[in-house]
């Protein structure tokens, strides 16, 4: 503008020095320049007034968005707050609509109910509370829940829309839950387990749990008694660590961060005589609190109900009851041997019980459950299988036996003080042995004298082979991994192991401590999670040395797991560690999979997409 003020001060000079004769010549020309010089300043002023209208619509745009972040916000406050608000939303709501049958949700009511559900023009928008000054009260948003992931991955769909004057934006987000496989290997308790060290069998008068139920830094102190493994310097963790109590490091490696919740000063320990540990993820250790596993997975089976389709099992899994051989096949199926098992779906009723096709049929005849070769059935695709132990005979439930009444090829064997109880399953045609545990000749696991292995009546799983899908298998009591347990394809498939009591790397020893399978390396492919007791190697202490064993996924435990005993900083006893961290779990889980009793929601991943309503409400940008 005032270079368009000097041009002009300049021709009005150069029109006052032309002599007579040249003026009216000038006047044309002067005229025509004036002219120009009026659109160059009307366009400067037409470019400055739409430069203010642009900043403001800029900064709606900007706040549009910000907006729809804090909707994303909003709601996983909702979720720290109700662990249960995932079953929320709108299902007339489009996104909702889009995410399928599988989307389930239900509009809150009473002190529930939520404006950022509403759609359409006539529906409400949620304020952004914490928007600055005169924000408050015009920016807006709502948002609309996809949970059709929820149920097989732990996954839910947020898609927000921010409103700010006459400008909406949408952004939409993926939330998970953090849980126990965000991380390669965590720890509740950094002990052994009490139940197989034998360490001290104190009870804690107030709580009535172990006293070494105790975090190191608590108040109420641990009882020496009950150890404390360290992270050794042979051990190398490839992938995030993270223990709610404090942790002994001596020499380790550790490729992501690591976590602890003690809040000891230092915040970690490092006896002495170790090396330092090689961090090569910040520092060392960093604070976060504890992440609280639940005491049973008893929950999971609910997952296996048929009448509870309409609500919160839409699409049941399978029970089975006993002792139960999974086999992994690599072509998408698995064979399952079940002879104790009657009903693969339960009721609230024994009568409402029923035998899905999915799940093989009970029974002795040839392909069945309770048969020699056992029923071959596609893998649970996303969904979970759950062994429970037998009922009591004659009891009020679907799979509970006659009195007095044992499955055709099953004997059961008493144990003694040297070898445990267990079962054997025979050909009654042949008198070949289908499955035999305990081995012959075998001993009594280290350190287990008081615990049941192998129980006749048992919910324990015995698996083995590769995995083509995605499926979860959950057991009332242990699971073993009796050979390797792999992936057909790492990318694409995915297996959870939760046992309520150890998962155990099958290493049965006789009477003289030796191995009783040959020795050789091990592989297990799969999120695992023991709830109230560990995962180790069975009889860790046998000789000679096993190899390697492979972990690909991740570790949870409620105590420390012991692999291998090693001397000098060799294996002596056992397996070398190899853990590598299965990425996929920061984002998605096994189906069905178990999470903390109380935790927060991450956003795993955001997308700017169109804006899903306008300034008015109504659907479209």
């Amino acid at each position: 503008m005032n270079s368009l003020l000097r041009l002009a001060r300049t021709l009005r000079r150069s029109v006052s020095s032309v002599n007579s004769d040249e003026r009216g010549l000038a006047l044309p020309v002067v005229m025509g320049t004036g002219l120009v010089m009026l659109m160059l300043v009307a366009t400067a002023m037409s470019v400055a007034t739409s430069s203010l209208v642009k900043t403001g619509n800029d900064e709606d745009w900007n706040a549009a968005l910000s907006a729809a972040y804090a909707g994303v916000e909003e709601y996983q406050s909702r979720l720290a707050n109700d662990a249960t608000y995932q079953r929320y939303g709108n299902p007339s709501a489009p996104f909702t609509i889009a995410g399928g049958s599988a989307s389930t949700v239900t509009l809150p009511s009473g002190a529930n109910v939520n404006p950022a559900f509403d759609i359409g023009t006539a529906g409400t928008w949620a304020n952004v509370a914490s928007a600055p000054g005169a924000l408050a009260s015009i920016a807006s948003f709502r948002y609309e829940i996809d949970n059709s992931d929820y149920q097989d991955k732990g996954v839910l769909h947020l898609r927000s829309t921010g409103r700010v004057g006459q400008v909406t934006r949408s952004v939409v987000a993926d939330l998970k839950q953090e849980g126990f496989i965000d991380y390669l290997y965590f720890t509740n308790y950094e002990v052994q387990d009490p139940a197989y060290s034998g360490s001290t069998t104190a009870v804690d008068p107030v709580t009535g749990k172990s006293v070494c139920e105790r975090y190191s830094y608590a108040t109420t102190t641990r009882p020496a008694a009950c150890g404390g493994p360290q992270f050794g310097a042979m051990d190398t963790f490839h992938g995030p660590v993270r223990s709610n109590d404090g942790m002994i490091i001596c020499g380790s490696t550790f490729e992501g961060p690591v976590i602890t919740s003690s809040t000891s000063v230092p915040i970690y320990t490092k006896p002495s005589g170790c090396g330092a540990a090689d961090f090569q993820v910040g520092t060392g250790p960093t604070f976060q609190p504890t992440i609280d596993m639940p005491p049973t997975n008893t929950q999971m089976k609910k997952e296996t109900r048929n009448d509870l389709v309409s609500t919160d099992v839409p699409r049941p899994g399978c029970l089975y009851t006993g002792p139960t051989v999974i086999t992994l096949i690599n072509d998408g199926t698995m064979n399952v041997i079940s002879p104790w098992t009657k009903k693969t779906n339960i009721a609230a009723t024994v009568a409402g019980a029923s035998n899905p096709a999915q799940c093989g049929t009970p029974g002795t005849g040839v392909g069945q459950l309770g048969s020699p070769g056992g029923a071959t059935i596609p893998v649970l695709n996303l969904n979970l299988v759950f062994v429970e132990g037998v009922p009591a005979d004659g009891s009020a439930d679907a799979n509970a036996p006659a009195v007095g009444v044992i499955p055709p090829g099953i004997t059961c064997t008493t144990g003694s003080s040297t070898r445990p109880a267990g079962w054997t399953f025979t050909n009654t045609a042949t008198s070949a042995v289908v499955a035999k545990y305990p081995m012959t000749g075998e001993r009594t696991p280290t350190g287990a004298s008081t615990l049941v292995h192998y129980g006749c009546r048992n919910g324990d799983i015995f698996v083995k082979g590769t995995l083509s899908g995605q499926t979860t298998l959950a057991a009332e009591n242990y699971i073993y991994v009796v050979d390797d347990l792999l992936y057909k394809d790492k990318q694409a498939d995915m297996l959870g192991l939760v046992g309520q009591n150890a998962i155990l790397a099958y290493n049965p020893r006789d009477s003289s401590n030796n191995a009783l399978l040959p020795g050789s390396n091990r592989e297990i492919d799969a999120a695992l999670l023991s709830v109230g007791h560990t995962f180790q190697v069975q009889n860790f202490d046998v000789t000679p040395d096993r190899g390697i064993l492979t972990v690909f996924g991740a570790i949870a435990q409620k105590y420390r797991g012991t692999v291998a005993t090693t001397s000098g900083g060799s294996i002596v006893t056992g397996y070398a560690k190899n853990y590598e961290y299965d990425t996929r779990f920061r984002n998605t889980a096994p189906p069905k999979f178990l999470t903390p009793v109380s935790t927060t929601y991450g956003v795993t991943q955001y997308a700017s997409v169109p804006a899903a309503y306008k300034p008015s409400g109504a659907t479209g940008p």
